[in-house]
């Protein structure tokens, strides 16, 4: 009877190890957890836009305390392909108004970087430019030569998330928590010369007749301390824009 009592057991070893092996095989590979999340956000639409303008409002965090911009917008022409997560590419306008006042304006036009104090020096622009690009990889992270690992599971504010390591071409690597139930982004990481630079993503809305889920609320994160939080509350998708909106000389101001 001992014999047979061991003999079930180890059977029901064998069938748990079967099936937790079993769960396992089933669980989605880093690819197709992307895969998923750029479907969720739009599809082919989302995954190579050609502009995009999105406007809204921002709190920026002083040692002063909070400082509201009443408005921030930002232009956006998307590149065609890309090498490095974390270097500027395309082409962006952020401008942010301030008690009525044009309180912060920086530009990138595919090559040259400005401010409200005109074109900036190069090593200036690439610093600054490498501590804020980094989400636009993932439109990118199933092409051939990029790579994708899937790091343990976690959850952001209660949500249970896949972590998945993008790694680029130049070995770059950014880290994106996904939604475990809808495939969301909700959390995007990597290292800067500022220190870990996060990303929660939440608020997310649509608009008819556009394949394109943004998200409302975005807030950033510099080794864990909150910097600044951006409420976008519309967007437009593919409108046309001048080479010359990215080109400031000084003096300029934003745009009316």
């Amino acid at each position: 009877m001992s014999r047979v009592l061991m003999l079930v057991a180890a059977l029901g070893c064998w069938l748990g190890s079967v099936s937790l092996r079993a769960q396992e095989g089933e669980a989605p590979s880093a690819r197709d957890i992307v895969a998923r999340a750029q479907a969720a956000a739009g599809g082919e639409t989302w995954i190579h836009p050609r502009t995009l303008l999105m406007r809204g409002h921002a709190v920026f965090y002083t040692p002063n305390g909070p400082e509201r911009h009443e408005r921030y917008d930002m232009w956006r022409v998307y590149p065609k392909q890309k090498g490095m997560a974390h270097a500027a590419d395309g082409k962006v306008r952020i401008e942010s108004w301030h008690r009525g006042q044009c309180a912060r304006l920086i530009t990138f036009d595919g090559q040259r970087s400005y401010t409200l104090e005109g074109p900036q020096p190069p090593s200036e622009a690439d610093k600054q430019w490498s501590e804020n690009f980094g989400f636009g990889v993932i439109r990118f992270a199933i092409e051939p030569g990029f790579r994708q690992e899937r790091l343990p599971d976690d959850s952001v504010e209660g949500r249970p998330v896949y972590v998945v390591r993008i790694i680029d071409p130049s070995n770059q690597m950014t880290l994106f928590s996904i939604a475990k139930d809808d495939y969301a982004i909700l959390r995007l990481g990597f290292d800067t010369s500022r220190g870990w630079h996060e990303r929660l993503y939440s608020n997310f809305f649509k608009k008819t007749g556009v394949s394109w889920v943004q998200p409302g609320l975005v807030r950033l994160y510099y080794d864990g301390v909150k910097q600044n939080e951006i409420i976008w509350t519309d967007f437009e998708l593919d409108r046309p824009m001048p080479d010359s909106l990215f080109v400031v000389a000084k003096g300029d101001s934003c745009s009316d």
